[in-house]
């Protein structure tokens, strides 16, 4: 993300269990994870794409790049926010996500907004 201050977007990540669409006998963990992205800076901002590294408890890894999220690509005035909600499978119990948004300055400056790595856990499997 760009040190000045002009260009800011904070984004929070809230992930959930899904049981009733998970199966654990079969190793298939699916987890549900809503996006609140705002535009904390002074320019408006469109998302363009998103790049995602989704790990399992074995270490394996697998990215997701796309354009936008949601099938939008959501453009963001000063102190706007978009929320979302999408998932991700696994075939753990626990894993890790994280990723970045491209985004795009409506003063054509480029700049990517971080997304802290989170945890995707079954309830009772983390202490």
């Amino acid at each position: 993300m760009q040190d000045n201050a002009r260009y800011q977007v904070h984004v929070q990540v809230e992930p959930a269990y899904l049981e009733h669409e998970s199966d654990p006998d079969q190793d298939h963990y699916v987890f549900s994870y809503t996006v609140t992205i705002r535009n904390t800076g002074q320019v408006a901002v469109k998302l363009l794409n998103r790049h995602w590294l989704i790990t399992d408890a074995n270490g394996g890894e697998r990215t997701v790049d796309g354009e936008g999220v949601v099938g939008e690509q959501p453009y963001l005035e000063p102190g706007h926010q978009f929320r979302y909600t999408s998932g991700a499978m696994l075939n753990t119990p626990v894993g890790s996500m994280e990723g970045s948004y491209d985004m795009l300055a409506d003063d054509g400056t480029a700049f990517q907004a971080a997304i802290a790595p989170f945890t995707l856990a079954m309830p009772r499997k983390l202490h």
